[in-house]
C-alpha cells in the first residue's frame, strides 16, 4: 500500500543554513536506502509557504488566495511517497526521516482510485 508522508516543520529560513543542508543529504542518501528495499516511490522538498496559492472553488467561482491553507508556524515542508506493508511500517519508516529530527512526520494511506493513469 502507498503512504504519503508530510514533513511539517519551521519554515525553511528558520532552519540553520548547515543544519538544511545535513537533513537534505541525510534525506537524499534515505530516499537510496528506500529504492534498495523497492519502498521509494517520490520525495521532494516544497517551497516556502510564501510562494504558496490555494485555490476554492465554490457556486462555480474560483477563489485565489496568497499563502498556505492554514496559518501556522509549521508548515508542509515536503513530502515522501512509500510503499509500505502495513501502517506500522509506514510509522517505521516515517521515524527514520530526518526531518521528524526538526518537525513531525504525518502519516496517511493513500486511497487506491480505479482508472487513474499508472506513473
Amino acid at each position: 500500500m502507498k503512504y504519503l508522508l508530510l514533513i511539517h516543520h519551521v519554515e525553511e529560513s528558520e532552519i540553520d543554513p548547515s543544519l538544511r543542508e545535513q537533513l537534505l543529504n541525510e534525506s537524499v542518501a534515505y530516499c537510496h536506502e528506500l529504492n534498495r528495499n523497492g519502498q521509494y516511490i517520490d520525495a521532494a522538498p516544497l517551497h516556502p509557504s510564501s510562494e504558496t496559492i490555494s485555490v476554492t472553488l465554490r457556486d462555480g467561482k474560483r477563489l485565489v488566495t496568497d499563502g498556505p491553507f492554514a496559518e501556522t508556524r509549521e508548515q508542509i515542508g515536503g513530502f515522501f511517497m512509500v510503499e509500505a506493508g502495513s501502517m506500522d511500517e509506514a510509522v517505521e519508516i516515517a521515524g527514520k526521516l530526518p526531518s521528524a529530527r526538526i518537525g513531525t512526520v504525518e502519516v496517511r494511506p493513500v486511497r487506491f482510485v480505479e482508472g487513474l493513469p499508472e506513473v
